[in-house]
């Protein structure tokens, strides 16, 4: 009997995800359904759940900190993104009891280390495992390497490090939100293309965390600004 799965990602896209509601640990009860009328030749409706974080896929990352070998460790997020272009700003929340949350407040740095499909079982065993009882380094195998502009470790094995310095943080409920410039970028020359200087997305083959699963990235369905840009003659 084939199993229900919670996300169908045919062609390792996310463009058919399903989501059936006997299956998602969201945040219930289900306590409306709102009808559109006819869609496409169907008919067209949501179900409303109470207020949850529903903004998936994400980026899967580890968090590399602490200034000395002995408190290095690696934290793995999701709430983590982009906020500003000029000066390059992000962020991450992390909740207070995570035992990297007072390593990054004392130090106020912290490595965004991305994370690929070789980094996957790395990604989610750093992120169920507490840095107060294990060397999650050692354990995983992989190389701290000092950042150029922090004294916090770079994660050698990741494809591309972003160091970061803390400028704000922000306490917003079950989590904090840190507030950092992004004031380096290191990046590993294998996803480098010689051609345009770039890094190489698809080279790199990132990962993405979508409510609970790892996913692969799609293939490329477009460029920005390719429903405007003029065609070649």
């Amino acid at each position: 009997m084939k199993k229900n799965n919670i996300l169908n990602t045919k062609n390792n896209d996310f463009s058919s995800i399903k989501l059936p509601l006997q299956s998602l640990s969201l945040p219930v009860p289900i306590y409306r359904e709102t009808c559109f009328g006819r869609v496409g030749g169907q008919d067209k409706s949501f179900v409303s759940w109470k207020p949850g974080t529903m903004i998936y896929p994400l980026p899967a990352v580890m968090i590399s900190c602490g200034e000395t070998e002995e408190e290095y460790n690696i934290l793995t997020v999701s709430w983590v993104g982009t906020i500003c272009t000029n000066p390059p700003m992000c962020y991450i929340s992390v909740r207070p009891e995570r035992h990297s949350y007072e390593i990054i407040k004392r130090t106020g740095e912290f490595v965004i280390n991305l994370t690929n499909e070789e980094l996957a079982y790395a990604t989610d065993w750093c992120g169920v495992k507490s840095g107060k009882n294990v060397n999650k380094f050692m354990e995983m195998k992989l190389t701290p390497v000092k950042g150029e502009m922090v004294n916090a470790p770079l994660i050698k094995e990741s494809p591309l490090c972003i160091e970061c310095r803390v400028k704000e943080i922000i306490p917003l409920g079950s989590h904090d939100m840190f507030i950092s410039e992004v004031i380096n970028v290191q990046a590993d020359t294998r996803y480098i293309d010689q051609k345009s200087d770039t890094f190489d997305l698809e080279k790199a083959k990132l990962i993405a965390y979508s409510h609970g699963h790892y996913h692969k990235l799609g293939e490329e369905i477009g460029r920005f600004g390719w429903t405007v840009r003029k065609k070649k003659l």
